[in-house]
């Protein structure tokens, strides 16, 4: 299972991060690289903010200063993942073509100052970065030091929809490609409500800032369409180095932390996945949304190794309140990742950076220096990470798949739905947590794609399904499969239109239930489910008109409006089961329902203490278990071979100190 080496001149895990030396005089350099080798960095981001200083003007280039930095790096043994500097046009470009800039859906035109792009239907920002990322291509592309390509910077962040004329162009293009007449349009946009009947392609526009409610299907194609636009983009430069470069090429996603880009389909695009991930500082257990974005990352890419292309060492900048790291919690998330797939652990940033907006986000050279609690744990994660050569390449296999999405988060995310309280992200985090807590390693997925090698496929938030999604489910289960479905699933189609048989229609074989209608509850109101006849499970928010046909009621409401009916079903299905729960269970109500449904599938829970997370990456010659413990407590579970991190043997046991971690090359089982 050990996957091809994307870079071979890299030796082991690579260890680095964003490098600014624009922002520093040459003096400063030489301190850097000399640092770098102190702390073991082999790989560091360049030039991805550096457009102002390496094209000063139109078609004008200075590479001086990058030719001298890029030979410092390549005689110091320290590769460079090399940035397309495209997501911050220079001044020079918005003055020459200030129809390039973006346009809120207010009608807002956006100045210069900050960071973002251009227009992603502008001509002339297409022309601009497909120019800067040949003239670098063409100089670089042979150069040792440059093992990889970086273009833009997350794509979708902070611009992503643009209402300018030149995006509103684009659009009807868009559109008549999609559905080649207006009739085609009509018919999926359900025009015939509101009057809104359109008879000229000319008439068709952004769905910008309207008297009420704009049509949730025109907003959802706009979505579709300002993906494509901004992949557009992205391919337009890869195209453009690759004439010139033959190293991998990638972009850095934001996975379960920006939603305006479709992954599965980036992923498609990109050589390998890259991944930026950030804690939410108001999550107390941030380790759960980190290893999210770490089984998303690896999840759109296929299974295969992926980089984490930026992490933060201590506290961000851009929250309403940055919580610094604790000691050895750099280490615990770098190590998260790593277990869950990453063979690239890169930070943001290099040196903490004197001026500008991101002065207070930490960085490896933090601002107190060398001296520095964050600077010492950063060189012992140096250490950690040169001693897991061997992890390198191995992968991670799931009997769990979660459905992630973007489309249906899309249409849900939308104005005028049953209740402000659901939340697909919610009902995620909520699944997900219950399986993570249960030490079960998960794959995210589609729900059209091949899930046959799955035992469980849970569906938290699937509240669009087309008809050939839900005939997969539906064969799924059919075959063998357990599905868990949660409420406010299978709504509606691809054009945000309630499917014929109404609400669950397209999962009724599979669940043997309908949903007649649907029961939101007041702010605050709690309810309680029986379980079984016995247990009470105490759910919120959300309640639904369950009626069964052919399913089991497991869980029954005793109070709120639903009091009496179905709240939790069972359904046997061909060689399969399909569970429904029409009510909102948190993490550890779910407890109760994953147990039989682990019963159904054939899964057996770790027995793990809790805190402890435990994750298996398997090679060719040897399996990797990763262990982290988030609690202050030592934790213990079974392992038998050589902890990598110390060299020392394990016999059946080992003991993870409060706030550690452990990599542990397991012995082969007979």
């Amino acid at each position: 299972m050990t996957s091809p080496d994307p870079w071979p001149e890299i030796r082991g895990i690579a260890y680095g991060g964003d490098y600014t030396p624009e922002q520093w005089p040459k003096e400063v350099w030489r301190e850097d690289v000399a640092l770098m080798r102190e702390a073991g960095v082999n790989l560091v981001s360049v030039g991805i903010f550096a457009w102002a200083l390496i094209e000063t003007s139109e078609g004008v280039f200075d590479f001086a200063w990058l030719d001298e930095l890029l030979d410092l790096l390549h005689e110091n043994g320290i590769s460079v993942d090399l940035g397309t500097p495209t997501a911050s046009p220079p001044a020079w470009f918005f003055a020459q073509h200030p129809d390039a800039r973006v346009v809120t859906r207010d009608g807002v035109t956006l100045g210069f100052g900050a960071r973002g792009m251009a227009s992603h239907s502008s001509p002339a920002y297409r022309a601009a970065a497909v120019r800067i990322a040949s003239a670098l291509a063409e100089r670089y592309g042979d150069h040792p030091a440059v093992v990889l390509w970086h273009v833009h910077n997350e794509y979708g962040v902070p611009v992503g929809e643009d209402y300018s004329e030149q995006s509103v162009r684009a659009f009807r293009g868009w559109l008549q490609d999609r559905y080649s007449t207006l009739d085609g349009l009509n018919a999926a946009w359900g025009t015939a409500f509101w009057g809104q009947h359109y008879g000229d392609w000319d008439h068709v526009g952004a769905p910008a800032a309207a008297p009420s409610v704009v049509n949730p299907a025109q907003r959802l194609d706009f979505a579709r369409f300002t993906d494509h636009q901004l992949r557009q983009c992205f391919i337009a430069e890869r195209d453009a180095i690759r004439v010139h470069a033959s190293q991998p090429i990638t972009t850095n996603f934001m996975a379960n932390q920006s939603w305006t880009t479709d992954m599965w389909a980036w992923a498609r695009e990109v050589d390998i996945v890259s991944d930026d991930h950030y804690l939410v500082a108001a999550d107390p257990e941030g380790e759960i949304g980190l290893a999210i974005a770490a089984d998303l990352s690896r999840s759109v890419g296929g299974g295969k190794p992926w980089i984490l292309m930026e992490h933060s060492t201590s506290a961000v900048n851009w929250q309403p309140r940055n919580v610094a790291k604790r000691p050895g919690e750099l280490a615990r998330n770098s190590l998260t990742h790593l277990a869950r797939g990453a063979d690239a652990i890169l930070f943001f940033q290099w040196r903490a950076s004197r001026s500008g907006a991101e002065k207070f986000h930490s960085a490896m050279i933090p601002h107190a220096g060398t001296t520095s609690r964050v600077w010492r744990e950063v060189v012992e994660l140096g250490d950690a990470l040169g001693r897991l050569d061997e992890v390198r390449g191995s992968r991670v296999a799931a009997d769990v798949a979660v459905l992630w999405d973007f489309e249906s988060f899309w249409a849900q995310d939308l104005e005028w739905r049953p209740s402000v309280d659901v939340s697909h992200a919610e009902r995620i985090r909520s699944f997900y947590e219950r399986l993570w807590r249960d030490g079960i390693t998960v794959d995210f997925a589609l729900p059209g794609q091949d899930l046959s090698g799955y035992k469980l496929v849970v569906a938290p938030a699937q509240y669009l399904l087309s008809a050939a999604d839900a005939a997969n489910l539906t064969r799924y289960v059919a075959s063998g499969g357990t599905l868990v479905v949660s409420f406010f699933s299978a709504v509606v189609d691809e054009n945000d239109a309630v499917p014929p048989g109404g609400f669950v229609a397209p999962l009724r074989e599979a669940l043997g239930v309908v949903v007649e209608e649907f029961l939101p509850l007041r702010e605050g109101a709690r309810h309680a489910v029986q379980w079984r006849g016995a247990a009470s499970l105490l759910a919120d928010a959300w309640q639904e008109d369950v009626v069964l046909e052919g399913a089991e009621a497991v869980g029954t409401y005793l109070d709120g409006p639903g009091a009496g009916g179905a709240a939790i079903t069972r359904h046997p299905h061909g060689a399969g089961v399909g569970w429904y729960l029409s009510t909102r269970l948190d993490a550890a109500a779910l407890r109760t329902v994953m147990s039989e449904v682990y019963a159904d599938a054939g899964i057996v829970p770790a027995a793990h203490p809790e805190g402890l997370e435990v994750v298996v990456r398997r090679g060719d010659g040897a399996d990797f278990a990763v262990a982290i413990n988030h609690r202050d407590e030592p934790a213990a579970f079974a392992a038998t071979g050589v902890e990598l991190l110390t060299g020392s043997a394990v016999d059946g046991t080992l003991t993870v100190p409060g706030g550690g971690v452990a990599v542990v090359r397991l012995e082969p089982t007979s």
